[in-house]
């Protein structure tokens, strides 16, 4: 049987090549198919480690055209990579006084311009100017921890940003201002604060007048940019919430991950529960204590006269007897993180998520079929940022490297015969309590034991999920000034050429693991 689809595969992709050869398929079409293709995903493997962090690795970007990635980590360092080469072409300290949550490259500025934000709070800008050296600034704060922010496709001025004070703000670089939206509330009455703790932000990328945010309870809200104002109660006015019919109301489940399609489907992940797909015809609409998925409002994603929002660019794979349904992807633990998730392929065919038990999960986007369970780290893999235009990824975990996977394996991988059992029997067990005063939220409010005493036979000491103390291991810091100083600075082209030839190999295990002797770092300068 299997010799049997193996030689139908080959035979499509001879057809495929043919048909490309007399024109029948384009070039663009046929760039997309082979991207796509499954094979590609089921010979993904490690191609190196990039090791110059010393703390956990909370996010990883590419830029537009793929060739730099950019992360943060809890030593509040940003690192600008040449993946391909292995090596770092600028290091700089963030000017954040805790872990960095959060840094991505502003479209359209010459990866010259980066936004971050963090634990303290603090949204902040940093610019690499032709002179050379890294300038950052603060750029405004909020109340609590910041997870995320979400960037305007095409805009390089524009983004927004949610925390755990339930407020959304917008910020435009060419005044350097922030603009405070809206606190996001919650939708039932508790008893310790009414507003709702944000754990996720993203932008439709399709239409940028939608947003979307979610965090401390079962709903993800939808936000039409043009009709969001603050009212005189002080509530946020979302255009339509979504949820699983079977989560309406349950106040024990949190959502840690968001996600757009290119087809305007909306991605969604929850902790102790699974990830789900959702359309626009999934809505509750207006009022979610009153609605279910099967009266849905039509007019919550409705778009001014300006624009073209059709139904069709929210149209899903999902086959139409399951319209009343989001699609499910189950398997992997979300416990004990702040998880993200994210499509992957050329055309979102494919989901990717880490897990608690250390590995990435990668399912078929139109059925919810899982293709692959790939090791991406000892502890939690946090992280996974799909390459804009190729079939390879970055993952990041709570080790302090990040892994580049790409399809060079020689035979594809199969799924593991007892995978309930891996996940069950490397997964810890962490918990945090949505309902804690967020006034007091931080790291000492998280409880964190093993249960297994196998598990950590390998593990190193610094991987307990204490966050705060590998933040704190950059002895350069000082809280008053944010750590930075202002001292001569090297252009960003000096990295290229001859700042960091020693870290060309490390793809190799024995690496120096988070050693920054050997690569000169930018002193930021605070504005």
């Amino acid at each position: 049987m299997r010799n049997k689809r193996a030689r139908i595969d080959a035979d499509k992709a001879i057809v495929g090549v043919w048909k490309r050869e007399i024109g029948d398929v384009s070039t663009r079409d046929f760039a997309h198919r082979l991207a796509a293709s499954e094979d590609l995903v089921l010979r993904l493997e490690i191609l190196r480690k990039l090791e110059k962090h010393s703390g956990c690795v909370n996010t990883v970007s590419f830029n537009a055209s793929g060739d730099i990635l950019v992360t943060g980590s809890d030593d509040r360092k940003i690192l600008l990579w040449d993946w391909e080469m292995g090596r770092v072409k600028l290091s700089f300290h963030s000017g954040h006084s805790n872990n960095v949550f959060q840094a991505k490259f502003m479209p359209y500025t010459d990866d010259r311009t980066i936004v971050t934000c963090a634990a303290d709070g603090q949204v902040r800008l940093a610019q690499i100017p032709d002179r050379g050296g890294v300038e950052t600034s603060l750029l405004g704060s909020h109340a609590a921890r910041a997870h995320k922010l979400a960037i305007e496709p095409g805009s390089p001025y524009s983004f927004y940003t949610s925390a755990e004070d339930g407020l959304v703000q917008h910020f435009d670089l060419r005044t350097k201002s922030a603009t405070k939206l809206f606190t996001c509330r919650s939708i039932h009455r508790r008893r310790y604060h009414p507003y709702l703790q944000l754990n996720a932000i993203t932008i439709n990328p399709r239409n940028p007048n939608f947003f979307a945010v979610a965090g401390g309870d079962a709903y993800t809200r939808l936000y039409d940019i043009r009709k969001t104002t603050l009212n005189s109660s002080g509530r946020d006015q979302p255009a339509d919430f979504f949820c699983p019919d079977h989560l309406v109301g349950d106040e024990h489940v949190g959502i840690t991950g968001l996600a757009f399609s290119d087809q305007s489907e909306l991605l969604v992940s929850y902790n102790d529960e699974q990830i789900y797909l959702f359309t626009k015809e999934m809505g509750l609409g207006h009022n979610p204590a009153t609605s279910s998925s099967s009266s849905s409002s039509s007019e919550a994603l409705e778009a001014g006269p300006d624009c073209d929002d059709s139904p069709e660019m929210y149209r899903s794979d999902v086959n139409a007897d399951e319209k009343s349904r989001p699609q499910v992807y189950k398997g992997h633990r979300n416990h004990e993180t702040v998880k993200g998730v994210s499509f992957f392929g050329p055309r979102c065919e494919y989901v990717a998520s880490g897990s608690d038990c250390g590995n990435i999960f990668i399912w078929r986007k139109k059925d919810g079929e899982l293709l692959r369970v790939m090791r991406g780290d000892r502890d939690v893999v946090n992280c996974i940022k799909p390459h804009p235009h190729t079939t390879m990824m970055a993952s990041s975990g709570i080790e302090s490297d990040i892994k580049i996977w790409t399809p060079k394996a020689l035979e594809k991988a199969t799924l593991p015969p007892n995978l309930e059992e891996v996940v069950k029997h490397r997964s810890r067990f962490f918990s945090f309590d949505y309902d804690d005063d967020l006034s007091s939220l931080d790291d000492e409010n998280i409880t964190y034991s093993s249960e297994d005493g196998d598990y950590n036979e390998n593990d190193d000491d610094d991987s307990d999920g204490d966050e705060e103390e590998e933040g704190s291991a950059d002895s350069g810091d000082d809280d008053e000034n944010d750590g930075v100083s202002d001292e001569d600075t090297d252009s960003m082209d000096d990295y290229d050429d001859d700042g960091n030839g020693d870290a060309g190999d490390l793809e190799n295990d024995g690496g120096n693991n988070g050693d920054d002797s050997s690569i000169p770092d930018v002193a930021a300068v605070d504005d």
